[in-house]
């Protein structure tokens, strides 16, 4: 089944599953893609939460409930009406900016009182509680999908049926491949991962050109022409005049590139910390879905032991540890037993400087992915800028996914002649919802289909 060439390009090169995709289009309203967040102790934050309860605490925790936001600049709007820092506020997880997302956030020192307060367009943030414990990604489970798949050409009947069939395949799997998912690349513009390959490798004057430059079929026509036009000139004055407003980061190296044209270090250094490790991440991301791709191209299973592959244990929430073990000879039986009793599960290398590789069938497809990429793990130690140095770690192979339910199949309301397919689901943290969305639709054009 064939795989659309922008998937390919962020290291995806297979599907896990033979069904025919039903097709259709996410996110044609904002609504049609609901995220809610689910903490380790069961908590789930809703899209309508209760009121608060409890008084005793150091930490407020509110449900921040937002609609077509980034979660940072929300936080940070949040906290500016406050007039307090950013630095009181505490949150989980990034989530979905084109969607209707529920989340859980801490404050420290502020009043349900002073929360009531806050007014900003299509984002609420409701107090629940109180916690001695502030919010952190160390108490995140997961996250509760809900997704209204429209404009599917199917009838309502073969719908359902490639549905049934499509949840059969994924039962047998145990999951999904646990790939990085489109938004950690960008579909509009995907370059983030070759920024991080220029940075990795130390080339910064092709990691700014990169980003400043390289224009996305996508884009909107006047940016895209001028990147273009950048590209062509090289004028750094120029293209600061051409560039949006809202291009904030590109006009902060502009800025810094019209006064020092040759210091591109200086200019990459003007974006936020956060986004220059958020490169380094991107092509890591990568490299692990090429992983992943060439294990089950060659037909390597996603939830069996073979001997030098990494194992990782699953707490008793369910979630993997961050350590494992390679796989031996001799104890390839009990590794396999623990998977199949969900105790552990199989992990591939997030290449970094500390993380070693797999041994066995598994550690020939990842040296044979760097030797194409000219890379080694020693690059994601950098001496030209320590503070993206990227120590690597260890990531599970296979996704569960757990409480699939159909919520809806039937009439799209948006196009009566198409049917509409709501579905619900929770994926545990760090895992993508559009990577099983993506098995069940196999969409010809990820950007159109609203991935």
């Amino acid at each position: 089944m064939s795989v659309p060439e922008l998937e390919k390009i962020l290291g995806i090169s297979v599907y896990a599953t033979k069904t025919v995709g039903v097709g259709g289009v996410i996110r044609k309203k904002i609504d049609d893609f609901v995220v809610e967040e689910i903490l380790t102790d069961g908590s789930i934050a809703s899209v309508n939460p209760s009121a608060c309860a409890s008084r005793l605490g150091r930490y407020l925790v509110c449900i921040l409930v937002k609609r077509n936001w980034d979660t940072i600049l929300a936080v940070k709007t949040v906290a500016q009406q406050l007039k307090i820092s950013s630095e009181r506020i505490s949150f989980a997880g990034i989530k979905d900016t084109k969607a209707l997302t529920a989340q859980h956030i801490s404050f420290y020192g502020v009043r349900p009182e002073e929360i009531s307060r806050v007014r900003v367009k299509d984002v609420n943030v409701f107090p629940v509680r109180y916690a001695d414990e502030k919010v952190s990604t160390k108490l995140l489970f997961g996250n509760q999908f809900t997704v209204t798949v429209r404009s599917i050409s199917l009838g309502k009947n073969e719908t359902e049926k490639l549905v049934r069939a499509m949840c059969e395949e994924i039962s047998v799997l145990g999951g999904v491949p646990n790939f990085f998912g489109h938004q950690r690349f960008g579909t509009v513009r995907p370059i983030t991962h070759l920024v991080g390959r220029a940075v990795v490798m130390g080339d910064l004057e092709e990691a700014t050109m990169i980003f400043l430059s390289r224009s996305g079929e996508y884009e909107h026509p006047m940016v895209k022409a001028a990147r273009e036009r950048l590209a062509e000139t090289g004028d750094f004055k120029e293209a600061l005049s051409c560039f949006p407003r809202c291009f904030r980061y590109e006009r902060l190296m502009l800025r810094h590139l019209v006064v020092y044209p040759r210091d591109f270090l200086g200019a990459f250094r003007r974006l936020p910390l956060k986004l220059r490790e958020l490169f380094v991440q991107a092509y890591q991301s990568y490299l692990f879905n090429q992983f992943l791709s060439e294990r089950i191209s060659q037909g390597l299973a996603l939830n069996e032991v073979y001997v030098g592959d990494y194992v990782v244990g699953l707490d008793e929430h369910g979630l993997p540890a961050k350590e494992g073990e390679v796989a031996v000879e001799r104890a390839l039986a009990e590794f396999n037993d623990a998977v199949r009793k969900g105790k552990a599960c199989v992990a591939v290398p997030f290449v970094g400087f500390k993380q070693s590789f797999s041994d066995g069938l598994q550690g020939e497809i990842e040296r044979t992915v760097l030797e194409r990429e000219k890379i080694n793990s020693s690059n994601f130690k950098s001496r030209i800028i320590p503070e993206i140095s990227a120590p690597g770690g260890l990531r599970a192979v296979l996704t569960p996914v757990m409480g699939f339910a159909v919520e809806e199949c039937g009439a799209d309301s948006l196009a009566s002649s198409c049917v509409a397919l709501r579905l619900r689901f929770v994926l545990r943290r760090g895992s993508y919802a559009t990577i099983l969305l993506r098995e069940f639709m196999k969409p010809q054009n990820p950007v159109e289909a609203g991935f």
